[in-house]
């Protein structure tokens, strides 16, 4: 019996081929060295972008990190402290600040702290000043007067007579005292240096006031407070003390 072999089994033979080919792996090749990176050299413009890429931004491209700046003080900023310029009537008058020394009038205290600050001021002949100042960034001039003598005091009294009483109102300046009131009688004027007496009993509630060559006045206050009097009685009496110690 005679096989028959046509073009089915060309087919196959070629199939097979093909497939034995496909299953069989490339040879490897030879490796090759990697050729070195091109070096630019000095001095050679950079490439350009080929045509329809975008060349790198200036701002893209690492640059050295730069130097923080030191932070800087205007040249104008006010300082910390306060500063005082202190001077006074009477030159070479001693000075404290918070029980300190800190020179003679007239000095200037810098870097004096903000806040609330005591100040003695003292002059030979004179009555001494105390002060409480309040201080602040910045510069302040103070003077202070010896030979000054400033009273605007002006108090509400009754007068009492041995018969009755009257009221009237007591004023009080460098110049003089007084007593106002509508009984002409009663009403007197003199120099603050020329009272022959001058004090305040406190428990009696009376200020007693005597011009020279002059009658006893016994003043009480309209409401029996004593310590309108007392007040008046202060401020007029330092003024008093700084008219006599005078040179």
């Amino acid at each position: 019996m005679t096989i028959s072999v046509g073009r089915n089994f060309s087919c196959a033979i070629l199939l097979c081929a093909g497939v034995a080919g496909c299953n069989q792996k490339p040879a490897p090749s030879k490796s090759a060295t990697p050729a070195p990176a091109a070096v630019r050299p000095s001095g050679a413009a950079p490439k350009t972008a080929p045509a329809g890429e975008k060349a790198a931004s200036p701002s893209a491209r690492a640059t050295p990190r730069s130097r923080a700046a030191a932070p800087t003080t205007p040249a104008d900023a006010p300082p910390a402290g306060g500063l005082l310029r202190i001077d006074s009537d009477v030159p070479g008058a001693s000075v404290f600040i918070d029980r300190q020394y800190v020179g003679v009038t007239p000095l200037t205290a810098p870097n004096v702290s903000p806040g609330t600050h005591q100040l003695n001021i003292s002059a030979q002949g004179y009555s001494g000043i105390a002060e409480s100042v309040d201080v602040e960034p910045g510069p302040r001039t103070l003077l202070f007067r010896f030979k000054e003598v400033r009273l605007e005091a002006a108090i509400d009294v009754v007068h009492k007579h041995r018969f009755g009483s009257c009221s009237g109102r007591l004023i009080a300046t460098p110049q003089g005292i007084r007593y106002d009131t509508t009984d002409a009688n009663d009403a007197f004027t003199a120099p603050l240096t020329g009272l022959e007496r001058f004090d305040v009993d406190y428990l009696a509630k009376t200020l007693h006031v005597k011009p020279a060559q002059g009658r006893q006045y016994d003043f009480t206050d309209p409401d029996g407070n004593a310590d309108h009097l007392f007040v008046f009685h202060r401020d007029v009496d330092a003024a008093r003390k700084k008219l006599s110690e005078k040179p």
